[in-house]
């Protein structure tokens, strides 16, 4: 039987691939050497520490330490970390020592998976660095050279978090449990670190490389026992943390799943009345219209971009953008690294929580009434083979659109990332393909659960008729 395997290719934030076929021993040496090539040409990165972090799953301290011999075969300065820590902790050193950071892990993806993500000045590197990486590939001898330095940084990273939302009045005032699900994850006891209280009650906290048989992504169908604990335990809210702590998935107190179409308003509504934030706000093309409603009422700049987080943290750098948010459950704002963190955003909604003395449910209700309902879904469907090129396919769909759908007219239609249509009373319809996947992302959002199914039924034969 011959095994296919996938070319080496970065996706919207990072390399992964299937473990033992495409996330090999020999793809990610050469990984590691197409960066040290990467490095070795820009003198100012060639002294600065890469540091070199891992997650939980199967094979990733080995891995990281694989990486870390090869740079410093390469006489660059790897440093790997002694101990297990998320994503965003590998950003937050790269923001201090101004180097590069190489984090093993397939964040969300499920356990026979495994990746790469490259970090730099507090963030996702660019696009331009990762095809330049990419063009690197095997174009230098593999050098390698044992015994990295290690160190341990749990210490500096908790120390961040704690300076950006200082824990003390959280745990003094939070007077209800939340529970945390870890989902058997790399941030498992760091927020009871952060934040020592009684109240906090954890999940899924042992190491476990297959993730109790679940995806490790913070999303409704993989979050049965949150819901259940929120309920059984009366808690304010529920938390749920994906495989690499860089997304985050919510609960209300009344054990009901929170969008992250409902959870960027809440949080935004928050910055925006409690802290004055004011400035652009920017979210991923597959986001709601709650926060275009309240950027609106406020008259602060709104935006729209492809999905990917590092396309958000562009504008937060170069266009003073105040605060991003994501589809998949990512979220930054001005005054933090422009990165997602999981566990910084837990520590915003608990100070939320406790600042406003209300419940999510109640503060979601205010959103609601003053804004409208919202009812966003998404679903995945397979294809035989990758669609190769989304723009070809947007267009391709964009010419045999009809001038409405399920009677309703279309008002715009946007192609930035597959293709967005916008209908009467902001409704919307976006059909995604994969740009490392043999599949087609498909959301939608309308103000009743059934007219968004019905969208995502309309969209799927749009598909079928396509393809």
């Amino acid at each position: 039987m011959t095994i296919t395997t996938t070319p080496i290719k970065f996706g919207t934030d990072g390399w992964r691939g299937i473990m033992a076929r495409d996330f090999t021993s020999s793809n990610v040496r050469t990984v590691a050497q197409a960066i040290s090539e990467f490095v070795k040409g820009r003198p100012k990165l060639k002294g600065i520490p890469i540091v070199v972090g891992y997650d939980r799953r199967f094979g990733s301290p080995s891995f990281a330490e694989e990486i870390a011999c090869i740079l410093k075969g390469n006489r660059l300065n790897p440093v790997l970390l002694e101990e297990v820590l998320p994503t965003p902790a590998i950003s937050y050193l790269t923001h201090r020592n101004t180097g590069l950071g190489i984090m093993v892990t397939a964040s969300h993806n499920p356990a026979s998976y495994n990746g790469i993500k490259i970090k730099m000045e507090g963030r996702a590197v660019p696009e331009a660095v990762t095809k330049e990486v990419e063009s690197l590939l095997n174009k230098g001898s593999i050098a390698k050279e044992g015994s990295p330095n290690r160190k341990s940084f749990k210490d500096v990273y908790l120390s961040y978090l704690r300076s950006k939302i200082p824990p003390a009045a959280i745990a003094r005032k939070l007077n209800r449990p939340a529970v945390i699900d870890y989902m058997y994850g790399c941030a498992a006891g760091l927020l009871e670190e952060v934040l020592p209280s009684k109240k906090l009650i954890p999940l899924h906290t042992k190491h476990d490389p297959l993730f109790g048989g679940l995806h490790p992504e913070p999303i409704e169908k993989y979050l049965t026992e949150l819901m259940e604990s929120v309920r059984k335990n009366k808690a304010i809210i529920g938390i749920a943390l994906d495989g690499d702590a860089d997304r985050i998935g919510l609960v209300d107190d009344k054990g009901q799943y929170l969008t992250p179409c409902q959870v960027f308003p809440l949080l935004l509504q928050y910055m925006i009345e409690q802290k004055k934030l004011k400035g652009k706000i920017v979210q991923s093309v597959s986001m709601g219209y709650l926060s275009s409603r309240i950027a609106k009422a406020y008259g602060l700049p709104f935006e729209e971009v492809p999905v990917g987080f590092k396309h958000i943290a562009e504008k937060i750098l170069t266009e003073n953008a105040v605060m991003g948010g994501e589809e998949s459950g990512g979220y930054a704002w001005k005054g933090v690294l422009p990165e997602r963190d999981g566990l910084l955003t837990a520590l915003l909604f608990l100070e939320m929580l406790t600042e406003t003395r209300k419940t999510p449910s109640q503060l979601y209700q205010a959103i609601e009434k003053k804004y409208g309902a919202s009812y966003f879904v998404r679903k995945d469907f397979r294809l035989h083979k990758p669609i190769p090129d989304k723009n070809v396919f947007a267009e391709k769909l964009k010419k045999k659109l009809p001038k409405k759908i399920l009677s309703s007219v279309i008002q715009d239609v946007k192609t930035m990332d597959g293709i967005k249509i916008i209908l009467e009373k902001d409704h919307w319809l976006l059909l995604r393909p994969s740009g490392t996947e043999p599949l087609i992302r498909t959301y939608a959002e309308t103000d009743s659960l059934k007219k968004t199914n019905e969208l995502l039924e309309a969209g799927a034969k749009m598909i079928k008729q396509l393809i």
